[in-house]
């Protein structure tokens, strides 16, 4: 199905939903997401038409005073498994675009929406700069929440920003500190079996 000549309505009502902390590729099937501060990334090798979307934020309480661990435990974490998932699925290093949307300031939590919103626009643009994955659009920062839809086969984004009513910022805000308590909890030791022979 050739969802490029769809309306956005109709794409956004087929689209695979990606929440928080998660990402996907998909042969065919557009994604979607809805951001706040978090930011989603799009990537696409249109050789081989494969792509995939990703929705992270960067931890805003830190468990150390080492700021590499807490990239990793998100933002590094979630580009690295959809950089390495594409690759399986035939993409090319060397052929890949972005496109990045979110990092917005819709929810006053003491100032801190805001900074975790420039942390993720900020680690994005560094992260794609760094492996050398040229970013063609993109849309970050500013007080609106979005909705982005992306055509994996084409490399297609849409990113809607919407005034932020109540229903909307008690959602976005939900599902972002539920994810965002699951990067800083510490995690739980493995207990170890022995078995005796």
């Amino acid at each position: 199905m050739d969802y490029s000549k769809l309306p956005s309505q109709e794409i956004e009502r087929l689209a695979r939903a990606i929440h928080p902390g998660a990402w996907a590729i998909e042969p065919e099937r557009p994604l979607s997401t809805l951001l706040g501060s978090c930011v989603a990334v799009c990537l696409f090798d249109p050789q081989s038409r494969v792509g995939g979307l990703n929705h992270f934020m960067l931890p805003n309480i830190r468990r150390s005073s080492n700021d590499d661990v807490d990239s990793l435990l998100s933002g590094s974490y979630a580009m690295e498994a959809l950089l390495n998932a594409l690759l399986q699925k035939g993409a090319k290093k060397v052929r890949l675009q972005a496109k990045a949307f979110g990092g917005g300031t819709i929810i006053n939590t003491s100032g801190q929406s805001m900074s975790i919103g420039l942390r993720n626009a900020e680690f994005t643009k560094e992260w794609l700069d760094r492996e050398s994955i040229p970013l063609l659009a993109s849309d970050f920062l500013g007080p609106w929440s979005r909705k982005v839809l992306f055509l994996p086969t084409t490399g297609d984004a849409f990113c809607r920003r919407m005034v932020t009513n109540m229903v909307t910022a008690e959602t976005i805000a939900r599902e972002e500190q539920s994810y965002a308590a699951t990067l800083t909890q510490k995690p739980k030791p493995t207990e170890k079996k022995i078995e005796l022979f």
